[in-house]
Formats: C-alpha cells, sequence, structure tokens
C-alpha cells in the first residue's frame, strides 16, 4: 500500500485565496487530561476531492458521494518532461483504450513542487481533453496539481476542466503525490470526509500487490 496524499500541516500551501491551514493545541495533555487540536482549514486543503458542489449551483456535496465512486481500478498516466504552464491535449495523454476505468490519474511529476511558488505555474489539462476521457468513461480525475485547470495567483472565475468533469457529476482529487513509478492499471482508494460542503481532504492510497 502507498499514501499518494500531502499531509496537513500549519502553514502550507493551499490555492490562491483559499482560507490557510492552522492545527493548534486546543486542550494539553499534562493540562487538560488529554490532547485535542483546533483545526482551521478550508474544504480544499491538501489532498482533497472536488465534489460537484465546487463549481455547479445545486451540485452534489461530499456527504451525497458513495465512497465506491472514489475506490478501484485506476487507470495511470505518466507524462514526463513537461514544463511550466503546459497544455496537456488529447494527443498528449497518448493511446487510450476504447474504455477506461471509472477513475484517471494523471501524473505529471508536479508534486514535488507542491509547497513552492513553482506548483502555480503546474501543466494542465485542456477541456477537449478532459471531455475525450469522459467520454470514454471517466468518472473521477485525478491529479498531482493544484488543479486540472491552470492555476492563476490573482485568483480565477474560470474553470472549463471543472466544468466538463464537475458539470457531468463527477468528480476531481488534487494534489496527490507519490505517484511516481505506479503501474498503469492499479487499485485506488480515495477517502474523504463525510461533509455536506463542496469538498474534502482526503487520505488516498494505492493497493499494490
Amino acid at each position: 500500500m502507498r499514501d499518494l496524499s500531502q499531509p496537513l500541516r500549519t502553514g502550507m500551501q493551499v490555492y490562491p485565496g483559499d482560507p490557510g491551514v492552522d492545527l493548534s493545541p486546543a486542550l494539553e495533555l499534562e493540562r487538560d487530561g488529554a490532547a485535542v487540536s483546533a483545526l482551521h482549514l478550508g474544504s480544499h486543503s491538501g489532498t482533497h476531492v472536488d465534489a460537484p458542489a465546487h463549481t455547479v449551483a445545486g451540485g452534489r456535496t461530499m456527504d451525497r458521494v458513495a465512497l465506491d465512486e472514489l475506490v478501484g481500478e485506476a487507470l495511470v498516466i505518466h507524462l514526463h518532461g513537461l514544463g511550466d504552464g503546459d497544455t496537456i491535449t488529447s494527443e498528449a495523454l497518448g493511446e487510450l483504450p476504447q474504455r477506461v476505468p471509472s477513475i484517471v490519474v494523471i501524473e505529471t511529476g508536479w508534486a514535488r513542487h507542491f509547497g513552492t511558488e513553482r506548483a502555480l505555474r503546474h501543466p494542465s489539462l485542456d477541456a477537449g481533453a478532459a471531455r475525450h476521457l469522459v467520454a470514454r468513461g471517466m468518472h473521477v480525475l485525478a491529479v498531482d496539481t493544484l488543479s486540472p485547470d491552470p492555476t492563476d495567483a490573482a485568483g480565477t472565475s474560470e474553470f472549463p476542466v471543472h466544468d466538463v468533469v464537475l458539470g457531468g457529476d463527477g468528480l476531481i482529487v488534487e494534489n496527490l503525490t507519490g505517484l511516481e513509478g505506479l503501474p498503469a492499471r492499479v487499485r485506488i482508494g480515495v477517502f474523504p470526509l463525510r461533509l455536506d460542503a463542496d469538498g474534502a481532504p482526503v487520505r488516498a492510497v494505492a493497493f499494490l500487490d
């Protein structure tokens, strides 16, 4: 089993404009007899799932997402040699089977930049490539970047890939790590908090033989 999740830490990088992450002691063992931490974070902190409600008015919230949507065989697409701000087209995805598993994971290598300014200049998928994957059976798009859409440090209101995937009642997983060397087909599990919200942090794992 391999952990594919970024650890949640105070001050960690978040998507521009999102609430920061702060973990602080609320109760202390020596003083109160038990240790309890107070958590302040956004619903899209660290490795997380975007529910349709993230960008779709009236879309499903995380508490309405079944776990079996986020556990199963995944197609892992390893893309090497990508540069800052590159666009991933349908052609760049390579030859795909006529039907892909419901979970598709795209590894760009950008997880190594998480926590740095360069993380904001990650490669992104174009909407045509997202439509191509959905047409072949993808329900969950998972990436090792801040977003499958371009990230603008000054903020943006346009999310074409989100519109394709979440607009079709699918799900998006962002900020995966540890994807290097995974086989092209692997069983993946993504386990979100059951929040009545537009997204949730997750523990994501790959089940390896």
